[in-house]
């Protein structure tokens, strides 16, 4: 243990390191003049006391640091020992540099006096060097690794690994090298290849058993394993963790549907096969956990190929047209806020179907299924503004197209209902005369028979005003 510090009394504090001038000094800086020589000789006893405390504490770290040099670092370990608040702006890697400065000859009493030295600045070296550019302060950005397996092109992503495959031997000319049109193939199949850089997606081992126990279950649709068939759909319309099986099923149910249409046999058990295959898609869309805007253009096609097909299973033609109408009008209202462009080209496509020559009675009535779908104002720009009733009203006398016909029927009732008290329309009134006229020249004369007993149903059909609202 060190020794403690023996402090002088009082009768000799004029002789202490710490002088009552000093404290006289400072008093006279706070406006407190006329201070008694007994109580600045208190003061600064008390004072160099305190000095003494800190330089024995700060002793204390330097020799437990094995130094024989005290810094400001022991100095401010000594104040927090001591509860005292350290003395800020000092670093112990920067000490200051003191210089003893010469005593004045007109005063040798004077004792010693140390002096931090400022550091002499010369502006015309200062100017000459060259100036050091700050650089920019760290920053950050967000980037998509992956989307959906797919890994963008850009900067932050690491490059795509590709594998090397070996020139194929076909490429090569008679003389063993490669052809002009070899080397032109070559650099446009590299080309395609640095495009479409993907990121394999492998499915675990839990996914491809869910894959194929869920297939199975799925098709064939025999009607004994409606249980299975229940709760696999049950499970694509409320499971999360499908994400990655998505492109896996959407192609299943495109292939199937490719396949099933293709054969051309029209047995009941095709239609059974469209019926899951259609609800399959449909649970697809109900499944709140999966993200299905990048597989619409690829789930779009198996829906409209049931809709407009020529041919489908007599026995199921009906229900799966009108299954495949409601699950596009479930896509569209999901997804046509996403896509604007969307409900256009579909009605573009239904609207050829319905008004094109040499179409079937099966493909006109999945394009007014499709529309009745799509809303009301497609049933109105296909039905009416596109003539697509009157075509059908020419085609009426051919055998089998009466059921077509109630379907237009049907479709403008969607439109606009019909009266519970119809009135209907008077000849010799000009306004019902202007009524009936438009109705033969946009849904033809068939129709028009049908609507001559409702005059508000055909004036809503055809979006003018009725007779009530007229007189309001």
């Amino acid at each position: 243990m060190s020794k403690p510090v023996k402090l002088r009394g009082l009768a000799g504090q004029g002789a202490g390191v710490y002088k009552p001038e000093a404290i006289r000094d400072i008093a006279e800086s706070l406006n407190v003049t006329g201070l008694p020589d007994a109580v600045a000789s208190a003061l600064a006893s008390d004072v160099e006391y305190r000095i003494h405390q800190v330089v024995e504490e700060a002793a204390r770290f330097m020799r437990h640091a094995r130094r024989t040099t005290m810094t400001t670092d022991d100095i401010d370990q000594a104040f927090r020992v001591l509860n005292i608040e350290p003395l800020y702006g000092h670093s112990p890697h920067n000490p200051p540099t003191f210089r003893r400065s010469i005593p004045y000859p007109s005063n040798s009493t004077t004792g010693t006096l140390y002096f931090v030295e400022d550091e002499e600045i010369d502006f015309d070296r200062v100017l000459r060097e060259e100036k050091i550019t700050l650089p920019k302060p760290v920053s950050w950005t967000a980037h998509w690794l992956a989307v959906e397996g797919v890994q963008p092109l850009i900067p932050e992503n690491p490059p795509a690994i590709t594998k090397d495959t070996e020139e194929p031997s076909t490429l090569k000319s008679i003389t063993g090298q490669p052809s002009t049109s070899a080397l032109v193939t070559q650099s446009t199949a590299k080309g395609r290849q640095q495009n479409q850089q993907l990121v394999k997606q492998v499915l675990s081992r839990e996914l491809q058993l869910y894959y194929a126990r869920l297939t199975s279950s799925l098709l064939p649709p025999a009607p004994e394993d409606y249980i299975k068939r229940t709760a696999a759909l049950a499970s694509l319309r409320h499971d999360a963790g499908l994400q990655a099986l998505l492109p896996y099923l959407v192609r299943w149910v495109a292939e199937g549907v490719v396949n099933t249409l293709r054969a051309g046999s029209q047995i009941e058990a095709d239609g059974r096969v469209l019926e899951v295959l259609l609800d399959v898609t449909s649970a697809l869309l109900d499944n709140s956990t999966l993200f299905v805007e990048p597989y619409l253009h690829q789930m779009l096609p198996p829906v409209l190929s049931i809709l407009l097909h020529s041919s489908l299973p007599l026995t199921h033609s009906t229900h799966l047209r009108t299954s495949a109408a409601q699950t596009m009008s479930h896509l569209l209202t999901q997804h046509s806020t996403t896509y604007p462009s969307l409900a256009p080209r579909i009605m573009k496509t239904l609207l050829l179907a319905l008004v094109s020559a040499g179409k079937s009675r099966g493909t006109r009535e999945g394009a007014i299924r499709g529309l009745v779908g799509v809303g009301k104002d497609a049933i109105r720009k296909g039905l009416i503004e596109g003539h697509g009733a009157k075509v059908v009203a020419q085609e009426s006398q051919m055998p089998g197209y009466s059921s077509l016909a109630e379907t237009v029927t049907d479709a403008f009732a969607i439109l606009f209902p019909r009266s519970k008290s119809p009135v209907p329309l008077n000849l010799a009134d000009s306004s019902d005369a202007g009524v009936i006229r438009k109705l033969r020249e946009s849904i033809g004369d068939l129709f028009t028979e049908r609507m001559l007993y409702d005059s508000a149903w055909a004036r809503g059909v055809l979006g003018e005003p009725s007779s009530d609202d007229m007189l309001i």
